[in-house]
């Protein structure tokens, strides 16, 4: 009887490792199937990785060197410091990746005989001095870029030529002129152009017009196909409009909306000596008229200027890349000199009191309604 039972016992406890295992292998089967399923899940369910680039890009104005000017930096040697014009804004300018201003007086240098109005020439440490300031982007084409004929450009870009700064809108060839050029800041790829539209009736010699940009239609539309697909960016500066004139001409507008239909995203604009508004068509913003940054001319007008700033911002997920223009600045700055037309400097209006310009503070009200139109579009003011 007791063999019986052990039998019976035996045969059940083996029946129950069988059971135990075969129980095993299955749950061990099911987990395995389940974690290769979940590792299916979240390898096809993961965020793609955005990999972000941005870049801080500020704009001043026309660099107008009358005699007054450059004669107020003259040192006791000969040689030429403005650096001192400047020291008010210097911090400022330190913010910026790229930071842009139109040379309005060829920078020809004193070889070939320094002038005024009506015809400039200019000192070249004037560039040195907006180097160590920190401008990197430089237009060259304007109504005053033959008044020293072609040497005048020549001398120009020859002195530009070795300095950290990318120049546009004045050539030595054509071959330089047709050159597609792609510079690349902060991870951000773009292309800098710039135009004009005249020379004062000054004439490059047959055969040499790409000297200057003097823009048409066609060539800012070309111009522009062949870099757009290339770049990240394209920034367009255009001397235009009517000297004086806060309010952008007819031809400015259509200009404008013609950048904006290539799919231009930065028009910088320059040549009215006055402050004209910022807007956006589409998504290209446009700086209609950035004034003086600095000039001897007499009124107030002529001697208010503005500092634009903006940020541009890239996204890159599974390599597509997607540009936005962010958080558009202005602000005003103020040519000061004294009785005498000496000891000019830069002020930003925050750095003002009345007993350098008085009802400073009623003047920044008024001409902050210049710049934008529509609120909430544009900041004024708060650059630092």
């Amino acid at each position: 009887m007791k063999k019986k039972i052990f039998k019976q016992l035996g045969v059940l406890f083996l029946s129950l490792l069988v059971l135990i295992s075969v129980l095993g292998i299955g749950l061990s089967y099911y987990m395995n199937k389940l974690g290769s399923k979940n590792d299916i899940e979240v390898s096809t369910n993961q965020i793609p990785l955005a990999e972000n680039y941005s870049i801080r890009l500020y704009m001043a104005g026309d660099a107008l060197l009358h005699g007054a000017v450059y004669n107020d930096a003259k040192q006791d040697d000969g040689s030429y410091d403005f650096s001192y014009m400047f020291e008010n804004i210097a911090p400022l300018m330190g913010n910026c990746d790229l930071c842009y201003y139109n040379q309005e007086t060829i920078l020809g240098g004193t070889s070939l005989g320094l002038s005024s109005y009506p015809r400039f020439n200019s000192p070249q440490e004037f560039g040195d001095n907006m180097i160590d300031l920190g401008f990197n982007l430089v237009s060259t084409a304007n109504n005053h870029s033959l008044d020293k004929d072609e040497i005048g450009i020549i001398n120009s870009l020859e002195y530009w030529s070795d300095k950290p700064v990318v120049t546009a809108g004045t050539y030595l060839s054509l071959e330089d002129r047709d050159e597609i050029m792609i510079y690349e800041k902060n991870g951000i790829t773009f292309a800098f152009l710039a135009y004009t539209y005249g020379t004062n009736g000054l004439m490059a010699p047959k055969g040499k017009e790409y000297l200057v940009n003097v823009y048409t239609e066609d060539m800012l539309v070309n111009d522009i196909s062949k870099v757009r697909d290339i770049a990240d960016v394209v920034i367009v500066s255009m001397h235009w409009g009517v000297e004086y004139t806060f309010t952008p001409t007819k031809e400015q507008e259509y200009f404008a909306k013609v950048l904006a239909d290539a799919d231009v995203d930065i028009v910088i604009g320059s040549h009215p000596h006055v402050i004209q508004p910022i807007e956006w068509i589409d998504d290209t913003i446009i700086f209609y008229s950035l004034g003086n940054m600095i000039s001897a001319q007499d009124t107030l007008n002529k001697r208010i200027g503005m500092i634009g700033a903006i940020k541009i911002n890239k996204t890159v997920i599974n390599g597509k890349s997607k540009i936005e223009i962010s958080q558009p600045k202005a602000d005003l700055i103020y040519t000061y000199y004294d009785n005498n037309i000496k000891n000019f400097k830069i002020y930003l209006f925050s750095q003002l009191d009345n007993s350098i310009l008085n009802n400073y503070e009623k003047i920044y009200e008024e001409y902050s309604k210049i710049i934008v139109e529509r609120e909430g579009q544009i900041r004024i003011g708060g650059l630092e």
